[in-house]
């Protein structure tokens, strides 16, 4: 690193457990993110805040005013535009020295898995869960770690899925497709800073794992915030055996 990084990223460096080696790990990292509304706005943000050297952001959604209440990467005057692109936008405000590649369509299964396989990183801040179930079932495939965050109304949830790990259930042993979780904020609401929770929480679960201090332990956990309460709740759920994507052949 030259100075202006060591100086830019040094109340990282202070970090005995991040250091040089880590920053540096984060430096030339790669991080796919699927969706940039409130969850990926802040983690766009923070990642390309950083020091993440390659951002891959997608989204296929145009800004919209109604977006504007929780959406802190977008701006007024960006109504009408590609998320994934006002996105970079932002983060190249905070970072200049961030590559960022943009995909503003939706993407099949062989687009995404060839970005999944390139990335050292997913973080699904997806909004559906047709979106969530693809990106966890190639996530797998590929053995990619996957950071998936997702919030309605008062309540928010994390987990981290990690293929390369023994034993770890995946997304679809908790959702499958019969699943009643698919409502979205456009129907129920949700509250703004909710979002800013868990994408902050994603992107530093996302920082865990590019520097090695993810706890194996917290795989294959369920994490629930309940807003209201001020609370979190903490589910360890099994893999099944007849999972599709992560059961026993």
């Amino acid at each position: 690193m030259d100075d202006y990084q060591l100086l830019r990223y040094s109340r990282h460096i202070l970090l005995p457990q991040i250091d040089v080696d880590g920053q540096l790990a984060i430096l030339n990292a790669r991080v796919l993110v699927i969706g940039l509304g409130g969850l990926g706005s802040p983690v766009a943000l923070y990642l390309a805040a950083s020091g993440v050297g390659n951002l891959v952001l997608v989204d296929d959604d145009l800004v919209e005013l109604s977006n504007l209440q929780r959406q802190i990467a977008h701006q007024t005057t960006r109504c009408g535009i590609n998320k994934a692109s006002s996105a970079k936008q932002s983060s190249l405000a905070l970072n200049s020295h961030v590559n960022i590649e943009t995909i503003e369509r939706r993407l099949d299964d062989d687009a995404m898995v060839a970005q999944i396989k390139l990335a050292d990183v997913v973080v699904d801040c997806s909004d559906n869960l047709v979106t969530r179930l693809q990106v966890n079932r190639l996530c797998w495939q590929a053995k990619t770690p996957l950071v998936s965050g997702a919030a309605i109304a008062f309540e928010g949830q994390l987990m981290v899925i990690d293929a390369r790990q023994k034993d770890t259930p995946c997304y679809q042993c908790l959702y499958d497709e019969t699943s009643d979780a698919q409502l979205n904020c456009a129907q129920s609401g949700v509250i703004a800073p909710l979002v800013g929770v868990i994408g902050s929480l994603q992107a530093l679960e996302s920082l865990k794992i590019i520097t090695g201090l993810t706890d194996v332990s917290q795989l294959g956990k369920l994490h629930l915030y309940d807003a209201l309460s001020s609370s979190w709740r903490a589910f360890k759920f099994p893999k099944k055996t007849n999972c599709p994507v992560c059961g026993n052949p």
